[in-house]
């Protein structure tokens, strides 16, 4: 886990002066333990690191016969890469291996990797450059097209650093994370400059992008043939391959446990593979009557033997630290777990260096109750995904939002492909854009603020090859998801109780909203970012009613949307309460 950044700039172009020196200075916080460059010509590669495997003989880049290579992320199958393909390697760094395997194979080298990555390879023979993302997109890479060449970074604000964009705001994608909270596509908020897709790899030649490669997460096909026998012992070893690579590391690790089925899965697979007790983290909330997890977590961590450490979440936590947590979003999501999961990460690492965590279950095995919805016909009240936004009949917006929705459309005609049931299309459609652009860099973000890697099982290609293909009545059952998932604890951890009702995770943002909108509103509705979308009073009149379900919502992300704009648009440094910040 650390930061890339670097250039490929195009025949007698120069890139802005001190480019590359303020794209590390950006990407700082993502590798606190040391940093590196390669410069070669017209190709530039920059990389800061934090050490987890092979802290002697690591640091990169790396180089092997005229090519060089710079990563963020863990290739957990380095080993096997070593063993299976006779590689000569020189360290013991999981990122030296892909180096060697492009060296034979060329872009396909992807196609044996098992982790998660952002990786920039330079070929020096061939003056080309390469890069690559993981097919679920877990590590985040961004591009920026200019006249000079091409450039790009782990994070939008170290292609801003850099000088290769501007601040500037697409509207479209304004509007996207206004009504879903995330934004969808290649096409990010900022204006020239866009993400690699999940699975894509690029070549670059003299500064243009002269071939792309994609690797889907999902397998093709509809669902198969198998009983439920046969598919929990199929899982059963999915999940204790997957864990066990999980785990490999030369430094502390943990888990971010809730009280739900997704982090118990883990935490038992967990405690099967360690000697010693794993060290779980759960957080908890000061709002009478909030969804608090903790007691669930609790019971289970004691079961598992686990070493428990709860994190309670306070409304003066809050307001005196949403600036800085809203600050490391520079790629906008404005869910609200960010705050929960930005105070986990803090208190880990006062122990841990790695944490693994339950993203992906819900997608992977059909948790959500949108599926549910999804799967039924029209005339059963079935209804799309997201069909409908945060911001409809709230009267708050002066311009109804048109497009917002475009995205998602377009995304739902290529998950339907192959065959696939509805259910497998909806869980598509979310591995596709709400997992990379919501789940995902909120995780990234918000653990890489605190020099903390996170790490998802379940977005592992052995749990995909074994989960995504069952039937559907072997994901959803008596209106419950994720049933196999709930069967194998059954079985095998009966004391995280899986088969009660689902609680939802929910964080009290509504009611803290609520208690403070007599100060805060005046305040969100006087940001610049804000007063040009919303009609006058509607946003104080709207943070009034945050305690109820789709006003709280939409105070939230209005909220949010003030911070971001005030620290990525107008370039305000996030120092400050909530309440100074916006004054």
């Amino acid at each position: 886990m650390c930061g890339l950044a670097g250039l490929a700039l195009r025949p007698g172009a120069q890139a802005p002066e001190g480019a590359l020196d303020a794209m590390l200075a950006a990407l700082a916080h993502r590798g606190p333990d040391g940093s590196g460059q390669h410069v070669a010509g017209a190709v530039a590669l920059a990389h800061t690191r934090l050490s987890i495997i092979d802290l002697v003989t690591g640091d990169q880049p790396l180089f092997a016969g005229g090519a060089a290579l710079v990563a963020n992320g863990e290739i957990y199958n380095y080993r096997e890469l070593r063993e299976r393909n006779q590689l000569l390697c020189t360290t013991q760094s999981d990122c030296e291996p892909p180096l060697h395997l492009y060296r034979r194979d060329g872009l396909a080298f992807v196609d044996q990797l098992r982790g998660m990555y952002a990786i920039a390879l330079h070929d020096r023979p061939s003056r080309r450059l390469v890069l690559a993302r993981d097919p679920f997109g877990i590590k985040p890479l961004y591009i920026a097209e200019t006249e000079a060449g091409i450039a790009f970074a782990s994070e939008p604000q170290a292609l801003i650093a850099g000088g290769f964009a501007e601040p500037r705001i697409r509207p479209e994608a304004r509007d996207e994370l206004l009504q879903l909270q995330f934004t969808t596509g290649a096409e990010t908020i900022f204006q020239g400059i866009r993400r690699l897709l999940p699975g894509e790899s690029l070549t670059i030649a003299d500064g243009k992008i002269v071939e792309r490669h994609r690797r889907m997460a999902l397998p093709e096909g509809p669902p198969e043939s198998i009983s439920e026998e046969v598919a929990l012992a199929r899982l059963d070893v999915a999940l204790e391959e997957s864990v066990t690579l999980h785990q490999r590391s030369d430094v502390p690790y943990g888990l971010f446990l809730s009280g739900g089925t997704d982090s118990a899965a883990i935490l038992a697979m967990m405690a099967r593979l360690n000697e010693k007790p794993v060290m779980a983290f759960t957080a908890g909330f000061d709002v009478k009557g909030a969804a608090d997890e903790r007691a669930a977590a609790r019971r289970a961590a004691e079961a598992a033997g686990a070493r428990h450490i709860e994190v309670m979440v306070d409304e003066a936590m809050v307001w005196r630290h949403l600036p800085e947590i809203v600050a490391c979003m520079d790629d906008p999501a404005a869910d609200y777990a960010i705050i929960p999961t930005w105070f986990l990460a803090r208190r880990a690492r006062q122990e841990v260096k790695v944490v693994l965590s339950g993203e992906g279950g819900d997608e992977i095995f059909g948790g959500y109750g949108r599926y549910r919805s999804a799967m039924r016909p029209w005339w059963r009240w079935g209804r799309a995904m997201r069909a409908r936004g945060t911001f409809d009949r709230l009267d708050v917006l002066r311009a109804e939002p048109r497009f917002w929705r475009d995205g998602i459309a377009a995304a739902e005609s290529d998950a339907a492909r192959g065959g696939r049931t509805r259910l497998q299309a909806a869980q598509a459609l979310d591995v596709a854009d709400w997992l990379p652009n919501d789940l995902l860099t909120k995780l990234d973000r918000c653990l890489m603020a605190h020099g903390v890697e996170g790490r998802t099982p379940f977005l592992d290609s052995g749990v995909a090859d074994a989960a995504f293909r069952l039937p559907d009545a072997l994901k959803v059952r008596d209106n419950q998801g994720k049933y196999l998932l709930r069967a194998w604890l059954a079985k095998h951890f009966p004391a995280s109780e899986p088969f009660r009702p689902k609680q939802g995770f929910t964080v009290p943002v509504g009611a803290w909203i609520e208690r403070r909108a007599d100060a805060l509103g005046p305040l969100v509705a006087r940001q610049p970012g804000i007063a040009e979308l919303c009609k006058p009073g509607r946003v104080e009149q709207v943070f009034r009613h945050a305690g109820e379900k789709k006003a709280g919502a939409a105070a939230w992300h209005l909220l949010f949307y003030a911070l971001w704009h005030r620290r990525h648009i107008e370039g305000a440094a996030a120092e400050g309460d909530v309440f100074d910040y916006l004054a």
